[in-house]
């Protein structure tokens, strides 16, 4: 570790390492990297023991099961926020670059500007049996679409709504949280019938004042949504709520979309079974 000229320490380093379970198309889960990211960020610096208010993660290349050397600077420091970079390797090849802001709670307005989905609760709605082949880590989670908007439907909105809780029951703290931002297939895939690759090439979540009042259990409800698509990327918009109703956080992320056309000899896919 390196300090700064105000003893404050600057740099720091560790080395961690992605579970082959969380595995989707070529590399690891964006999501689920970020969460690991985030995590290795608060136990080297802490951001003064504050809640994290956002992290931005841009994804360099595929993160795989080699060790992923994470470099952790505290960029500023403050009474309103402090800002922490990091940058992550492997075998000396970038994989990822991001920060977090951490800041405490103070007095302020309040506003409820997005109330969560009007849905049937998860005990009503009928798990998604998720394609092991393209989304390993889908082994890890129970979904459960709230709506009739289901990926690889081919239909007419690039939405998708679900609730989803973790299978090894750990709580909705702020890293289960951006795990959970990503969770759900690309929306677009809702108006697809085949699969392609769709990775995240950069990552923001922002979260709300709701998960520094403590962790939350059980079941989120999560909404995906592309915005727009073209030239061979996608904006995806993601909002994760408690099951009780409370924001927890919202997300934007910039998406790759590496193949629109199937090969010739490819027969379209059959959208994911959908099961008790």
């Amino acid at each position: 570790m390196r300090a700064s000229p105000g003893g404050m320490p600057a740099t720091s380093s560790t080395v961690t390492r992605i579970d082959p379970l969380w595995w989707s198309w070529e590399g690891a889960h964006g999501g689920h990297t970020a969460a690991v990211a985030l995590t290795a960020v608060r136990d080297l610096i802490g951001g003064g023991g504050h809640p994290v208010r956002a992290l931005t993660t841009h994804f360099l290349a595929p993160v795989d099961a080699r060790p992923l050397h994470l470099a952790v600077t505290a960029a500023k420091a403050g009474r309103r926020a402090s800002t922490v970079a990091f940058s992550g390797h492997q075998d000396g090849s970038p994989a990822l670059v991001g920060s977090a802001v951490f800041g405490p709670a103070r007095p302020g307005p309040v506003y409820e500007g997005l109330p969560a989905p009007v849905v049937p609760g998860p005990e009503e709605c009928q798990l998604l049996d998720m394609p092991v082949g393209l989304a390993p880590f889908g082994k890890q989670v129970e979904i459960r679409p709230a709506t009739e908007d289901l990926p690889l439907a081919g239909g007419a909105r690039a939405e998708l709504v679900a609730w989803v809780r973790c299978l090894d029951d750990r709580v909705l703290d702020a890293a289960t949280v951006v795990t959970l931002s990503d969770i759900l297939p690309p929306a677009l895939y809702a108006c697809l019938r085949t699969p392609l690759p769709v990775p995240t090439a950069e990552l923001t979540v922002h979260f709300t004042d709701a998960l520094a009042d403590g962790v939350q259990d059980g079941w989120a409800l999560v909404r995906m949504r592309t915005e727009q698509a073209g030239s061979g990327w996608a904006v995806d918009d993601s909002a994760v709520w408690s099951a009780d109703g409370r924001l927890l956080a919202v997300a934007r992320q910039a998406r790759v979309v590496l193949d629109l056309q199937p090969p010739d000899d490819t027969d379209t896919a059959p959208a994911p079974a959908v099961g008790s």
